[in-house]
């Protein structure tokens, strides 16, 4: 008799089991997280992937991205403690630690997991960012802040089902309306420091000068006074030896000092001397001979 069957018939009774067998059994893969409901009361909330039995008709299942998910929030303009607009962007990873409380908190419903979770980084951020300056939030208390917020954000999600794995803060930015005048003072206050540090430059070179001035000096000083002292004991010696040279012939002593002073005076061809006859300078002129006998 089933070898009768037209093959519609067949189509139709293979189109019936397998809805059948989908309503009696159920999989569920390692990216996922399943929750069985009985007439909208939960039954099982725990399953590993596979295949699983459900009674068809009376029970259904809900299944859930078992994954870390992203949410990035759209950029948002804060203050800082010292009253200054900063614009913030950020995003949060989160995924589902509790279906059950999941589905009975939140019914599921990731658009408004994402509408939760929205306004709870930002009521962190404006506390977090409050309580900082502008120099802090943007510098070295960057990973502090995030945690803080990461933190208070789950506690706010604590019986939601859902557990906040990491928030960062992309960038912070002045608002474009008073970024301009933030980087005209910071250009004045970078100008002021540079001419602190160019004036103690200036004070520090001329202390410098200074000294190696005074070291010239007493080193030019001393070097003076030790070459007079070498030249006064050089003359002394000089003098020593010319005058131990000259005792030994006193009359050729005199003739050589005055044959020097015959140089000396008729050098040029212009020089004259007006002197009497008899004078002693002229004794060698007058007798030679007799002077050096």
């Amino acid at each position: 008799m089933l070898k009768r069957l037209p093959a519609s018939m067949w189509l139709i009774l293979a189109a019936v089991l397998f809805f059948l067998l989908s309503s009696i059994f159920f999989v569920v893969n390692e990216k996922e997280k399943a929750i069985k409901l009985r007439l909208g009361s939960v039954v099982r909330a725990e399953y590993g992937p596979g295949l699983h039995f459900k009674l068809p008709i009376i029970e259904n299942v809900r299944k859930f991205d078992s994954r870390i998910l992203t949410l990035d929030l759209p950029p948002e303009r804060v203050l800082t403690s010292e009253n200054k607009n900063v614009i913030v962007d950020s995003f949060v990873k989160w995924r589902i630690v509790d279906t059950e409380e999941y589905l009975v908190s939140l019914r599921g419903d990731e658009r408004l997991v994402n509408f939760r979770l929205t306004e709870f980084i930002r009521n962190g951020v404006k506390d977090a960012f409050g309580n900082r300056t502008v120099q802090q939030v943007v510098s070295s208390q960057r990973t502090e802040l995030m945690n803080e917020i990461r933190e208070s954000v789950n506690s706010e999600t604590s019986n939601l089902g859902i557990h906040v794995e990491d928030v960062r803060i992309k960038k912070v930015e002045l608002p474009e309306d008073v970024r301009e005048s933030v980087y005209q003072r910071m250009e004045k206050e970078r100008a002021a420091i540079a001419r602190e540090i160019r004036s103690e430059g200036e004070e520090l070179a001329k202390k410098i000068r200074a000294e190696a001035d005074r070291v010239r000096a007493e080193t030019i000083a001393k070097a003076y006074s030790e070459s007079e002292q070498n030249r006064g004991r050089g003359d002394a010696e000089s003098a020593r030896v010319y005058a131990e040279a000259y005792t030994k012939d006193p009359e050729f002593y005199r003739l050589y000092r005055s044959l020097n002073a015959y140089r000396e005076a008729f050098n040029g061809p212009g020089d004259v001397l007006i002197l009497q006859p008899d004078s002693e300078f002229f004794n060698y002129f007058n007798d030679p001979a007799a002077r050096l006998k």
